[in-house]
């Protein structure tokens, strides 16, 4: 199976990333101060306050994050509720992220951001729906298996005219 595997190296390339998205957030905060920078006017300490929030704010996203991944992982279970929801959110945030990198950064950091979010899409799709979710049978297709699946019965004989 692929699932647990790839489980894991979600949560672990999450939480490296949680690490160096608060890191790097931390140190934009520290130059910030150092240099005394200010955006259109804006206090100097207010800026550095508020990129230090982001680097907080943001390293327990992800955090948060790869801990959904790591249950994932440890329970082999698919993701639900809001872990779904953290890991779908993630996915939308590496696709913007890759989409911006390559116009800012190049297309290193594309490729690493749609590897990513190609991890997570994988995690969250590589569970099999439960019965209950899963479509019935349309016209002209052969009866569901499986535990939920309704009993066949079999086509009544024609009878003559």
């Amino acid at each position: 199976m692929i699932r647990r595997p790839v489980a894991w190296t979600v949560a672990v390339v999450l939480g490296v990333e949680a690490f160096a998205v608060g890191a790097l957030n931390w140190l934009l905060g520290v130059v910030a101060d150092r240099q005394h920078m200010s955006l259109a006017g804006v206090d100097p300490a207010l800026m550095v306050r508020s990129t230090q929030l982001a680097a907080i704010v943001f390293g327990l996203y992800f955090a948060l994050c790869a801990l959904v991944a790591l249950l994932v992982a440890v329970r082999d279970r698919e993701p639900a509720g809001l872990g779904r929801a953290l890991l779908i959110s993630a996915a939308v945030v590496h696709g913007m992220l890759g989409a911006f990198g390559w116009g800012l950064v190049g297309w290193t950091t594309f490729l690493y951001m749609v590897v990513v979010l190609a991890l997570i899409v994988l995690l969250l799709v590589s569970y099999d729906a439960p019965a209950d979710r899963q479509p019935e049978a349309g016209p002209g297709e052969g009866p569901r298996e499986g535990p939920g699946a309704a009993p066949v019965t079999p086509p009544a004989a024609p009878t003559a005219p």
